[in-house]
């Protein structure tokens, strides 16, 4: 079931919240999230109840954070205090967007970890894409890491505290191993695919994406301010015995070729995760899915000398 997220903003902010569902599109596709705001309120309907339902049942308070915000006494006095509540007892994720310069930093918002990177206001990017962008890519990361509550799970422990965390083993077959690669390469190939469009706003740059099969793709970047400023990726979801996903830095390369790096599914008696073995010093932590894409991409862009600011 996907994280049900409220996201909470200003009425002069609709054109910010218009972009950020473009933005979190991928994350609907891919039944990770859902979004609920005050226009999904039908006529007829009582507006505080409807609010005080969604924001019960939600499990990510979403806050489009701007002067308009702040000055907002239903946002900020009804909406974001019940928030806060939630957020402190551990049953909600609080994720503040912070949409244009303002004093949010000295409201009860700055004990979380806003977003897009270090808190940098959405309107004073070069590239406000690249952004949103980043605003995605930590939401993603966050509800991967399981920081949103699943409360359908906990109900059966209705009489245990909320904060309880728990860690059940379990053992993984070969089935269950085989559709986490699946997944996790499907990850890489939709952020691969989103970022390329993202890249492609840009002066200079110039990304051309590419699916190779069911199980393959390629992606090319061009960096025109720099000499020789091309980077290649090709990456494999290896259904074989090898049952790897395979990096190949040259475009449309086979994955039976000579290649830079791969990723195998491992589990401990809790979790399963992606290992790396990579020929650059990438360590064989245990990844996610999102954070090998995260990974990958970062690399790609640095072979073309081109670095995330």
């Amino acid at each position: 079931m996907p994280a049900e997220a409220f996201i909470s903003y200003s009425h002069r902010d609709e054109k910010a919240l218009a972009r950020l569902h473009k933005h979190l599109s991928m994350l609907k596709r891919d039944g990770i999230l859902s979004t609920w705001h005050d226009k999904e309120i039908t006529a007829g309907s009582n507006l505080d109840s409807a609010i005080s339902t969604a924001l019960e049942k939600c499990d990510v308070f979403i806050a489009l954070v701007s002067p308009d915000y702040l000055a907002s006494k239903y946002c900020y006095e009804r909406e974001m205090e019940r928030a806060l509540e939630r957020a402190g007892d551990g049953s909600m994720l609080l994720v503040p967007i912070i949409l244009e310069p303002c004093d949010w930093q000295t409201s009860p918002l700055a004990k979380f970890k806003a977003v897009p990177k270090d808190g940098n206001p959405i309107a004073l990017w070069t590239n406000e894409n690249l952004a949103w962008l980043d605003v995605v890519s930590e939401v993603r990361n966050a509800l991967s890491s399981s920081k949103a509550p699943d409360k359908k799970a906990a109900t059966p422990l209705a009489a245990t505290p909320s904060q309880l965390r728990v860690k059940i083993q379990r053992d993984f077959d070969v089935i269950d191993k085989s559709e986490f690669r699946d997944q996790a390469f499907e990850t890489i190939r939709n952020f691969f695919k989103r970022s390329t469009d993202e890249v492609n706003t840009i002066e200079l740059l110039k990304a051309r994406f590419e699916e190779m099969s069911a199980t393959a793709f390629t992606c090319t970047l061009v960096n025109r301010g720099k000499r020789n400023g091309e980077s290649h990726i090709t990456v494999h979801n290896s259904k074989g015995n090898r049952g790897e996903i395979i990096v190949v830095h040259s475009a449309h390369a086979e994955s039976k070729n000579s290649y830079h790096g791969s990723y195998s599914v491992n589990a401990d008696e809790y979790q399963m995760y992606l290992t790396g073995y990579m020929s650059t010093d990438h360590g064989n932590g245990r990844m996610s899915g999102q954070q090998v894409a995260d990974y990958l991409w970062t690399d790609f862009l640095r072979r073309a000398g081109v670095e995330l600011d």
